[in-house]
């Protein structure tokens, strides 16, 4: 495997829409706290709507996507009181949701429209689900499908493919859905709409995909089993108010464990990072290839697993993900292409083509803008080929507008030569405000 000198770490300047960083060659060293859950915090929010009492959300995401999830919540008549410490929301039962006057803005976030689209699906008055133009570009008919099949009028753009979409809900009945590709937003669409449903609803998977709505809807009282691929859910008249602490993010703390492992002399602590079933396979990946990686303090709360994660740098090699292993880590997929440009072999993704309808084409973009670094990447129709190790080189590239190409990109960065200029890098706090804090806290001078 290639060897890096010692130069200092730094970044250069930084703006609101560009971030520009030098390679990184002395090792990378602190401990660095990611924000909450992107996936646990919008659901937190959507359930303490319709849950009896108030619900306590510490450590919520203060991310742009999470924060249209309240707004949305907030047009449908409940009362969310915010803060930085924590989000009140205070829930007005199974049927206490009022129709909203005016178009409810979803703005860029895919799972806002997803979920509430199952949760309107089962109200019975008229609701629109707006989105801003690139959310707009997101097939939405994978939803929309088998809420219709339970009952559900849902209009959109291109028969119901694309936002915005009109939803008239109410008399439901259950269904079983084999779902044909593992997604854990559809499956919580289908799984909120079952809570309105006449007569239980069962989803099939192709794979298991993350179960924080299963998790969460259990702690609340809902009767929610899981056998193997089948999930199942019968109706209820109530849900318990919960107090949930969010935990770290495993999809941020990602990019904080591909800077360690792939800097020469790094080691890196992530304190309090969710460890669902459905999201650890990036810690599998990484443990595979070979990277010094430890567990510590492991607990559960309100279901969920937590953890400290520590990594350090290794020699690392090459690997095959199947198609099997995608849905644990589809948000990964990026900056484990990052992380395949410094190891020794080949690393062949294969199962991804979930990929190209994500912000952007995550595939095409992830290849462009690595290969501007000297990456020697393929792009497959469903994944991609990455031969390494190759010493990258500083290049403009451009994040495309999606958040975690952009970091991937930062931490690319990190692993070359020269100068790097992120465009575009606004996008960021779709998911994780304070990312660049992060970095200075393992070692990179801002």
């Amino acid at each position: 495997m290639q060897e890096k000198g010692d130069v200092q770490v730094s970044v250069l300047a930084t703006a609101s829409h560009r971030l520009t960083l030098q390679g990184a060659r002395s090792g990378l060293h602190g401990e660095a706290t990611v924000p909450g859950d992107k996936s646990v915090s919008h659901r937190a929010a959507i359930l303490g709507g319709i849950a009896n009492g108030t619900t306590r959300i510490r450590n919520f995401l203060p991310a742009t996507d999470c924060h249209a999830t309240l707004e949305v919540m907030r047009g449908l008549g409940i009362q969310v009181d915010y803060t930085p410490d924590e989000v009140l929301v205070h829930g007005r039962g199974l049927r206490g949701l009022s129709e909203s006057l005016r178009p409810l803005d979803c703005g860029g976030s895919g799972t806002t429209m997803r979920l509430i689209a199952g949760l309107l699906a089962g109200q019975p008055f008229y609701s629109v689900l707006a989105a801003n133009a690139q959310l707009s570009k997101r097939p939405m008919d994978r939803v929309a499908v088998p809420l219709r099949l339970m009952g559900a009028n849902i209009m959109g753009r291109s028969n119901g493919r694309y936002a915005p979409l009109s939803i008239v809900g109410g008399s439901l009945h259950g269904i079983q859905y084999k779902m044909p590709v593992a997604s854990a937003q559809v499956k919580s669409a289908i799984l909120l709409a079952g809570l309105f449903a006449e007569g239980p609803t069962e989803v099939v998977e192709p794979a298991p995909s993350r179960d924080h709505t299963e998790l969460m809807l259990r702690a609340m009282g809902a009767q929610v089993s899981t056998d193997g691929n089948v999930v199942s859910i019968v109706p209820t008249s109530t849900l318990d108010s919960l107090d949930v602490r969010v935990p770290g993010d495993i999809s941020s703390a990602a990019f904080l464990m591909a800077a360690a492992a792939i800097v020469p002399g790094s080691r890196v602590v992530i304190p309090g990072v969710g460890l669902n079933a459905g999201r650890v396979g990036i810690l599998n990946v990484l443990l595979r290839m070979g990277a010094p990686l430890r567990l510590h303090n492991e607990r559960l709360d309100n279901g969920e697993p937590v953890a400290d994660i520590e990594i350090e740098y290794g020699q690392l090699r090459g690997t095959f993900i199947s198609p099997e292993e995608v849905p644990g880590l589809i948000d990964e997929l990026p900056i484990l292409a990052v992380i395949a440009t410094q190891v020794e072999g080949v690393t062949e993704v294969r199962g991804a083509a979930e990929l190209r309808v994500k912000e952007t084409d995550r595939i095409a973009t992830t290849v462009t803008e690595l290969r501007r670094m000297g990456a020697k990447i393929e792009a497959l129709p469903d994944g991609f080929i990455v031969e390494g190790p190759v010493r990258l080189h500083g290049a403009d590239v451009s994040s495309h507008g999606d958040h975690r190409l952009a970091m991937s990109l930062a931490v690319a960065a990190l692993a070359a030569d020269g100068e790097t200029t992120v465009d575009d890098t606004a996008c960021i706090d779709d998911s994780f405000p304070g990312f660049e804090q992060a970095l200075e806290a393992i070692g990179v001078t801002l």
